[in-house]
């Protein structure tokens, strides 16, 4: 199993999401449980295009804090 961070916006219209550790590995939704599943087979799809590739699946290198600051 492999986990990758995962970076979710809001957009105007509707979310999208990427994992720094996958470049080009994107997904888009209507909302945010939308774009999650999207997400979730777009790194399936993508690992599935490096191992056929015989290319090496990356380390996760990857990770994020939320920090509270006074303003």
């Amino acid at each position: 199993m492999y986990r990758f961070l995962v970076v979710i916006e809001k957009t105007a219209s509707n979310y999208s999401a990427y994992s720094p550790d996958l470049p080009g590995c994107v997904a888009t939704g209507k909302t945010r449980e939308d774009v999650e599943a999207n997400m979730y087979e777009s790194i399936r799809f993508h690992l599935d295009g490096l191992r056929a590739d015989n290319l090496v699946i990356p380390e996760n290198t990857a990770f994020a804090e939320v920090m509270a600051v006074a303003a």
